[in-house]
């Protein structure tokens, strides 16, 4: 029987593993999507185009890959709607060709679960978690609070009053707020949306998966957001509504710990963060807002603009350890390319101490950063095509990454088209 590799964030979010899912996808014959809602966005460029997903694996552009949205994932309908359509009118039709199911389990996002959202944030004010107002945490709310609807129940006959017994609690709770709203147009949209989903064919995750595994077949899990995000372990509660880590991908389909094959760890040349929470490395000034623009770093799904900063390492241990990564991919090298010297955090200084992993008390007393220099590349590795070219200042920067990391580095990304992937090992 073969295993269920693992390909995760191990920052805060947005490290590229839509890119990396999709160079790896051709290795694979299921790629399956375990936890996290349309609050993530995975962005593919290649032959000249961009591509945004929000909720469909990124293996989607593999003619002979199979993509499953698991049953971690919570699935707005509109939104996965409007997916598929934009793929259709770019020529692709996952639909069409068989290559796309949905486990029933997974939970359906309601327009109130947005609505939730959006009054509870407008609530916490300036204490606000920084949420994507996508009804992502009131989603996965109502499913630990054993309230929620799921896939699978838009088949039954009963599926209309089931959803009207859950709006109206959610109308209770809004009754709370000063919030206003309307829902005709956004209940219109979803009844019509269940109605499209219905045409993609529904599995039990846990046993799809484990179908693939039984017949030798390869499989990829693929994460979203990022192991700084976890629910668990991540900055509580400045984090996403679910596991983001290795552990996540067992509970998000199905599949039992001895499973686990290969954990690809992602992680940038730097650092960034969106929304609210700590930050050790966080460079607001003109660096950070170069590392912003050089690095288009603004939200794949909201647009907001990211929050940058040096490289972590106490960080990246921290995240290394909680998922068993096994080989570490860095991402956006080509970001770093004009500056002469970069900085790499090895330590924190925090109450008086110096330290190499991140502490409990991170939000309330964030630690100082200590900074390592190290020098720069100054080339445009961009163009860099194979492994001898890459400038020996960056193959300095990947080696003491991989020394105090304790782990190889086996992909090297360069720019943002797929074939801007370099394997190192």
């Amino acid at each position: 029987m073969t295993q269920v590799d693992v390909l995760l964030g191990l920052q805060w979010g947005d490290e590229g593993k839509g890119k990396i899912v999709d160079v790896l996808s051709p290795q694979y014959d299921l790629i399956a999507r375990f936890q996290g809602g349309p609050n993530a966005g995975h962005t593919l460029e290649f032959d000249g185009k961009k591509f945004v997903l929000n909720t469909i694996p990124s293996g989607i552009f593999n003619e002979k890959t199979m993509n499953l949205i698991g049953n971690g994932v919570v699935i707005d309908p509109i939104i996965l709607k409007r997916e598929l359509d934009n793929l259709k009118k770019a020529g692709h039709d996952p639909i069409a060709k068989g290559k796309l199911v949905i486990a029933r389990k997974a939970h359906l996002i309601l327009p109130t679960h947005q609505l939730l959202d959006a009054a509870n944030e407008q609530k916490m004010g300036n204490n606000k978690i920084g949420s994507t107002l996508k009804g992502i945490g009131p989603t996965y709310m109502d499913k630990t609070g054993r309230n929620g609807l799921r896939v699978g129940d838009t088949t039954l006959p009963d599926f209309k009053e089931r959803y009207n017994k859950l709006v109206e609690k959610h109308k209770e709770i809004l009754s709370h707020y000063e919030f206003e709203y309307d829902l005709t147009e956004k209940e219109a949209a979803f009844f019509e949306a269940i109605e499209f989903i219905k045409n993609i064919p529904h599995v039990d995750s846990e046993h799809f998966v484990n179908g693939y595994l039984k017949e030798g077949k390869t499989v990829l899990a693929e994460g979203a957001q990022g192991t700084l995000l976890d629910v668990d372990f991540g900055s509580y509660p400045f984090v996403t509504s679910s596991n983001t880590t290795t552990a996540g991908a067992c509970t998000g389909l199905g599949i039992a710990p001895n499973k686990v094959g290969n954990v690809y760890g992602i992680f940038k040349a730097y650092c960034t963060r969106v929304g609210g929470g700590p930050f050790p490395t966080e460079l607001d000034d003109e660096v950070g807002e170069t590392l912003r623009q050089v690095g288009h770093e603004f939200g794949a799904t909201t647009g907001r603009a990211r929050r940058c900063g040096w490289i972590d390492l106490p960080a990246l241990k921290y995240a290394i350890m909680l998922n068993g990564v096994t080989e570490l991919i860095m991402m956006k090298a080509d970001v770093l390319d004009g500056f002469d010297t970069i900085y790499v955090c090895t330590h924190y200084e925090h109450n008086g101490e110096t330290i190499d992993y991140m502490p409990y008390d991170i939000i309330s007393v964030q630690p100082k950063p200590v900074l390592k220099a190290i020098e720069g590349w100054k080339t445009d590795v961009t163009k860099v095509n194979k492994v001898e070219e890459i400038p020996a200042a960056l193959s300095n920067y990947i080696s003491f990454l991989e020394k105090e990391l304790e782990v190889p580095v086996k992909y090297l990304s360069v720019g943002p088209d797929r074939v801007q992937t370099l394997e190192l090992i």
